[in-house]
């Protein structure tokens, strides 16, 4: 591998890079983390974490990877399919916060925390009072708005469909349901309003990789799932063709770059990025 060395920063990033690149080929720790995953699930690792003082139910490594993404695409609304504690929607409420108060900064105005185009739309349908009671409640609450209902209800399409018209820098993130057709119908329904070079963010796709038994309780199964959908999706764009809702042609790519970076992730073959 070839370094420029006169620049630093470059330097890094292509070592970075090389390094990043290697990963998928280390079967060993491929496998361990394989199985460190099936340990978290079987411990609910996944519920010890807070953001801004809302639980949310993640795995640490995917959240660093959506603060990379937003950083990174800069969307101006971002749409999340499952509410439940409500802090993923907190964490990207911050985020764009953050990305205000940096375009504050560069561009010497003066900023109000309220006054901003840049929101988070949560769909759940089921939104507990006390967790809506929580979220509203947070400093935060004045970027973001809910619908209760069905994510893949006609009605609640069309409504995020009449909202997210009004922005330029869409990203989507699916965390509801995890069934093969509920997240089928999800990304018919919403991958189209991703914006291009922004991201489609399928999480739960890991299941297809557990066993079959882990979650009895549950519809949801190696065979039926967040991934099994994603495979499904992308096979309808290339053999059928589709148009965005700009009007552009729609195609997404699996950024396998974030997978390899991550190692641990619950949502392999999830990260989309519209190309």
């Amino acid at each position: 591998m070839s370094i420029n060395t006169t620049n630093p920063i470059a330097a890094f990033n292509a070592e970075k890079s090389h390094t990043i690149s290697s990963y998928s080929t280390k079967k060993v720790w491929q496998d361990l983390s394989s199985q460190w995953m099936i340990q978290a699930f079987q411990n609910r690792y996944m519920y010890n974490f807070e953001s801004f003082g809302r639980p949310i139910i993640q795995a640490p490594v995917d959240m660093v990877a959506m603060q990379e993404l937003i950083w990174s695409t800069k969307p101006d609304l971002i749409i999340e399919t499952g509410v439940a504690h409500g802090g993923s929607l907190i964490m990207s409420a911050g985020m764009l916060a953050l990305l205000d108060y940096c375009d504050a900064v560069k561009s010497g105005e003066v900023l109000d925390p309220k006054a901003t185009t840049r929101r988070v739309l949560g769909l759940d349908i089921d939104i507990r009072p006390h967790n809506r009671a929580a979220i509203e409640a947070h400093p935060m609450a004045h970027r973001i708005d809910m619908i209760q209902g069905s994510s893949i209800a006609p009605e609640v399409i069309a409504q995020v469909h009449e909202i997210a018209k009004h922005y330029k820098k869409v990203l989507v993130c699916l965390d509801s349901n995890h069934t093969h057709d509920h997240v089928l119908a999800e990304l018919e329904a919403y991958a189209p309003l991703t914006s291009a070079g922004s991201y489609c963010c399928v999480f739960d796709t890991v299941v297809e990789d557990l066993p079959a038994d882990m979650f009895p309780d549950r519809p949801w199964a190696p065979g039926n799932n967040p991934k099994t959908a994603v495979w499904e999706y992308l096979n309808r764009l290339k053999e059928e063709g589709r148009k965005a809702a700009d009007g552009m042609s729609l195609a997404f790519e699996i950024d396998k770059s974030i997978e390899d970076k991550l190692l641990i992730t619950v949502a392999p073959d999830g990260y989309l990025k519209r190309v």
